[in-house]
This record gives structure tokens, C-alpha cells and sequence, in this order.
């Protein structure tokens, strides 16, 4: 008896929020969620997370290093509204008070295997000398209420904003039942997670 053609097909991620470069800031966290399409459905692992605080490596590279695990399954039925993953970066400012140091999205890469990213970060600006004065001493930097408007276009015309940082991630991303729906996201031998990366130093 044939088998019953799947009606869905998944993506499974795994990996984690390795490091980030803010040259001008110190003992930072990172908060990241997914943001998805309505066809989209969480079928395991966490849609969302909040890693530790962490402090600057002392070596030359300064970088500040969380190795925070991702582990999601989606389902769907078909690509329209592929999920990204929203970061936003948290840390102290001169008065203790915690602000939004920058806010990132990607999209989880299209293809099955293993992928490394590196995020461009940034925060929203105040619009005036006077607000971004008294934002800075109130100890309320101007930030969005709901980070997950990062992922989204509508609006963010109007939003000034400045380039701050960089958060790189690693993927491990496996698909199933995608080519029997009709979508091809690579080649057949790619459907899986890649074997462990080389250490660093030696030729890939």
C-alpha cells in the first residue's frame, strides 16, 4: 500500500547566538524570537530565549562570547513567510540602568546543511538634541516595544536609526518533505545537517 503524501513539510534549526563585536560597550545579554508567517507553526523546541550576560574574551579579537543554544521545529505548507530570527542586545548604561545596545533579523537560511551569519546591528536614534539628552539622562533610550517590528517593513521609513555592532550566528538547518511538496531547496544530498566544521586554522 502506497504511503500517503505528507500534507506539510518541516524545518528544523539548531545552533546557537555565538558571539558579538560592540567595540564601545561591556557586559552584554542577548534576548532572540522567531517571526513567521501565518501558514507557520511551532511544532518543538523554543521560539524564543534570553542568554546569560557576558563579559568582553581578553584576547586581541575583544569579542563577547555567548554560545546560546537555538533548537526550533517549524511545519508548514508552503514557504510564504519563511522565519527569521529577531536578536536584540542588552546591556548597562553609566546610571546601572539596562538599554537596548542593537537590533538585528535574518532569516534562517533557505538551503539544509550547516551556515554561519553575521548580523548587522542597530538602534533606533532620538530625533532631536533634546530628547536624545534627555533619553541619556532619564535612563530611557529610545527602543521598540515590540522588538519583533525588526523582522517587519511598515514603519520603518519614518525610524532613524544608527549602525552599532555585529552578532554572527551558527545554523544547522534540515528540511523534510520539501521536495515531495514540490519545492527544491537543494540537492538531494544536501537534505541534513553537514558534518562538524574543521578547527579553526586548517584548510576546509
Amino acid at each position: 500500500m502506497a504511503a500517503a503524501a505528507p500534507s506539510v513539510f518541516l524545518l528544523m534549526v539548531n545552533g546557537q547566538v555565538e558571539s558579538a563585536q560592540f567595540p564601545e560597550y561591556d557586559d552584554l545579554y542577548c534576548k532572540y524570537c522567531f517571526v513567521y508567517g501565518q501558514d507557520w507553526a511551532p511544532t518543538a523546541g523554543l521560539e524564543e530565549g534570553i542568554s546569560q550576560i557576558t563579559s568582553k574574551s581578553q584576547d586581541a579579537r575583544r569579542a563577547l562570547v555567548w554560545n546560546f543554544p537555538i533548537d526550533v521545529t517549524f511545519k508548514s505548507t508552503n514557504p510564504y513567510g519563511w522565519p527569521q530570527i529577531v536578536l536584540s542586545v542588552y546591556g548597562p548604561d553609566v546610571f546601572g540602568n539596562d538599554v537596548v545596545r542593537g537590533y538585528g533579523a535574518v532569516h534562517v537560511p533557505l538551503s539544509p546543511g550547516r551556515h554561519k551569519k553575521t548580523i548587522p546591528m542597530f538602534v533606533p536614534e532620538s530625533t532631536s538634541k533634546l530628547q536624545k539628552f534627555t533619553s541619556w539622562f532619564m535612563g530611557r533610550r529610545p527602543e521598540y516595544t515590540d522588538p519583533k517590528v525588526v523582522a517587519q517593513g511598515e514603519g520603518r521609513e519614518v525610524t532613524r536609526v544608527r549602525s552599532q555592532g555585529f552578532v554572527t550566528l551558527l545554523f544547522n538547518v534540515v528540511t523534510k518533505d520539501m521536495r515531495k511538496l514540490g519545492y527544491d531547496t537543494g540537492p538531494p544530498d544536501t537534505q541534513g545537517v553537514s558534518g562538524p566544521s574543521p578547527p579553526q586554522g586548517l584548510p576546509r
